[in-house]
C-alpha cells in the first residue's frame, strides 16, 4: 500500500504518538499531528511538521483533523495508565474512539491503525498471548481498551480498512506513564515484587512506532490484529537489576511479598491522587505481577518485520546511555 496523502497521528504528543511522528518525518512523509490544545509547540515545529489540536472527548474539535487528503491515521490518543478511573477512560478510550472511527470511514482512507494494549487479555493464564487469547481484562484501563475494540471492530464490518495493533508494556526514551516508565529512566522502586522470577514482555518505543508505519503499508494486514512485544521474556529481578544499573542507582535485592506491594501501592495511589500525579507501582499494575506476562510477537514477525531492539538487555545498556546524554 502506498500513502501520498497526509498520515494523521492522534495523541502525538504523547509518548508512543511522539514517536511515531518523528519517525514519519524522519521518513519525509506528509504527517498532521493532533492533541490536546496546548502552549508548547516546539516539538512539532522542530520537525517542520502540522499541528491541529483536537480534544478526542469533545466530537465537534475532530472534524478539522480530516481536511484535505487525508489518507491514513494512526490512532494513539488514549489515557494510558491504571490509575484512572473507568468513568474518565470511557470518554477517551472508548467515545473517542468512536467519534474518530466514523469520521476516518466517513473520509474513506486507506489505512486506520489502532493501538490498544494487551492489557485486555487480562491475567495470564499459563501460556503466552496470542491475537486469538481470550479477552478477559481485570482493569479499568483494560477493559477501557477491550470497549474501545468493540468501536474499532464495529467500524470495520462497515467496511473501514483497519489494523489492530496491542504493544505490551511499552518503554523508551520521554516515557513518563505506563509500567514501562520503571525501564524508561530511575525508578523509586528500591525492591524486587514477589520473588522476582515472573517474567515479562516488553516493547521499546521506536519498534513500536516502526511496526505501526510497516504494518501500514501491507495491504494483508488489513482486517488483522497483531501483538507487539520483543524477543526476550526477562524476570521481574533482572529487569529490575538492570534498570538500576543502567540509570546510576542500587540494584534492588530485598524481596517485598506482593501482598505488601499492594498495600504499599494502594498508599503511595492515594497519596499520588492528592498530589494529582501517577503512581510510581500503581496498584492495579501490581496485579500482572503474580505470575508471568509472556506476548507472543509470532505473527509480527512472520510479516517480516524486523526489532531493532529484539534484545531487552542490549536495549537497556542504550537507554542508560541515551539518558546520560540528556538528562
Amino acid at each position: 500500500m502506498r500513502f501520498s496523502g497526509i498520515s494523521l497521528v492522534t495523541g502525538a504528543a504523547g509518548f508512543m504518538g511522539s514517536h511515531v511522528v518523528e519517525a514519519l518525518a524522519k521518513r519525509g512523509d506528509r504527517v498532521r499531528t493532533t492533541s490536546r490544545p496546548r502552549g508548547d509547540l516546539s516539538f512539532f515545529e522542530n520537525l517542520g511538521i502540522e499541528y491541529v489540536p483536537a480534544d478526542l472527548t469533545v466530537q465537534e474539535t475532530l472534524p478539522p483533523l480530516f481536511k484535505g487528503d487525508v489518507d491514513r491515521v494512526f490512532h494513539l490518543g488514549a489515557i494510558c495508565n491504571f490509575s484512572t478511573p473507568y468513568k474518565r477512560l470511557v470518554r477517551t478510550n472508548v467515545y473517542g474512539v468512536d467519534y474518530i472511527t466514523r469520521l476516518a470511514l466517513e473520509k474513506g482512507v486507506k489505512c486506520f491503525v489502532h493501538v490498544t494494549s494487551t492489557s485486555v487479555y487480562g491475567r495470564y493464564k499459563g501460556t503466552p498471548f496470542t491475537e486469538e487469547s481470550e479477552r478477559k481484562p481485570v482493569d479499568d484501563y483494560g477493559r477501557s481498551k477491550r470497549d474501545g475494540e468493540d468501536i474499532v471492530f464495529q467500524r470495520m464490518a462497515e467496511g473501514l480498512p483497519v489494523i489492530l495493533t496491542r504493544p505490551c508494556t511499552v518503554y523508551g526514551p520521554r516515557c513518563t506513564d505506563g509500567a514501562g516508565k520503571v525501564f524508561s529512566r530511575p525508578s523509586a522502586i528500591t525492591a524486587i515484587p514477589g520473588s522476582g522470577r515472573q517474567q515479562l514482555s516488553n516493547i521499546r518505543a521506536e519498534d513500536v512506532a516502526e511496526a505501526l508505519i510497516y504494518l501500514s503499508g501491507l495491504e494483508e494486514a488489513i482486517g488483522q490484529i497483531y501483538n507487539l512485544a520483543d524477543d526476550c521474556h526477562p524476570t521481574v529481578e533482572k529487569a529490575l537489576n538492570m534498570a538500576a544499573t543502567v540509570f546510576g542507582k542500587k540494584p534492588p535485592n530485598l524481596h517485598l511479598p506482593l501482598s505488601i506491594v499492594r498495600f504499599a501501592a494502594r498508599l503511595d495511589g492515594w497519596i499520588s491522587a492528592r498530589k494529582g500525579r501517577i503512581p510510581e507501582l500503581e496498584r492495579d499494575a501490581v496485579n500482572y505481577l503474580y505470575d508471568d506476562y509472556i506476548v507472543d510477537n509470532s505473527r509480527l514477525k512472520r510479516t517480516g518485520f524486523r526489532l531493532q531492539y529484539p534484545d531487552f538487555a542490549e536495549s537497556m545498556r542504550q537507554m542508560g546511555n541515551w539518558y546520560k546524554a540528556n538528562r
